[in-house]
């Protein structure tokens, strides 16, 4: 039997209608609304009455809106303690923290945020170090191997995305590096292997 751990990220930190801004590790802001609906959305989904899914363990950072989205996934239906790590915590946007995103794109230009999306290429002023993100993921995935189970991990956009330079094999098609909201994806770990099964799942209304 393989450890499988599912990886969210949290719901929405903005409605319709709110500026946006590029929320990192200094902004701690709750589920919105919508945040919320979908984090409800992520626990009829993954809820073992109605799933192949049992968490036996479940992990998030300190930032309320990753808090927030793991404690209604879980509800009282799975039996896991839900455990903040550090390494989860959103990366820091340096000078554009909390800035208006029409703001960051005017200084860093539009195709700064494509390849950041799309390659993870950090764009400059920015507090990144993917080496050491990827580190962290392949230790986590290690650490979780070694007691089979489901595991559920809710973290930010900038931290997941390395999460699929750090598994050894892909068994989907080749994914876009960008999580949406309340989006999560599936890796399997053996002692020998970790797989990304899926990512960029969507848990639909039912």
């Amino acid at each position: 039997m393989t450890t499988r751990i599912i990886i969210c990220r949290h719901g929405n930190t903005f409605d319709k209608g709110d500026v946006v801004t590029r929320v990192g590790a200094r902004t701690d802001l709750p589920l919105s609304l919508s945040g919320q609906v979908q984090a409800e959305r992520l626990r009829a989904f993954f809820h073992p009455d109605d799933s192949p899914y049992k968490f036996e363990r479940a992990f998030c950072s300190d930032l309320r809106r990753t808090r927030e989205t793991a404690l209604i996934i879980l509800g009282n239906a799975h039996p896991a303690t839900l455990t903040e790590r550090d390494f989860l915590k959103e990366i820091d946007y340096g000078i554009d923290e909390n800035r208006p995103e029409a703001e960051v794109i005017n200084r860093i230009g539009q195709q700064a945020i494509r390849d950041w999306d799309s390659k993870a290429i950090v764009p400059n002023g920015w507090h990144v170090d993917p080496d050491e993100i990827r580190s962290n993921w392949r230790r986590f995935f290690t650490e979780m191997s070694k007691t089979p189970g489901d595991v559920l991990v809710v973290t930010s956009n900038g931290i997941a995305r390395f999460c699929l330079s750090a598994v050894d094999s892909i068994a989907c098609e080749t994914p876009p590096l960008k999580l949406a909201t309340a989006a999560f994806g599936v890796v399997t770990c053996s002692s020998e292997n970790f797989t990304l099964e899926t990512w960029g799942s969507k848990a639909k209304a039912k």
